[in-house]
């Protein structure tokens, strides 16, 4: 249940309509479409914060190095 807190306290009855109106509004072709892209995008923000992350720990590196000349 602790792995449900982001939904902020729905119950499962309100899970069921919420699902059942995105089909409504998508229709079941749809649905798998707007995963995909999700999930692209979602793949290209985690590469970006692993890009910058990577980044910053070169750059302290440098830092470390110039500080030890």
């Amino acid at each position: 249940m602790n792995s449900l807190l982001f939904i902020g306290g729905l119950s499962t009855s309100e899970l069921l309509i919420i699902v059942l109106v995105v089909l409504l509004l998508f229709g079941g072709k749809k649905i798998p479409e707007l995963m995909h892209g999700m999930g692209k995008g979602v793949r290209s923000f985690k590469e970006g914060m692993n890009e910058v992350s990577d980044n910053l720990k070169v750059e302290e590196k440098d830092k470390e190095k110039e500080n030890e000349k």
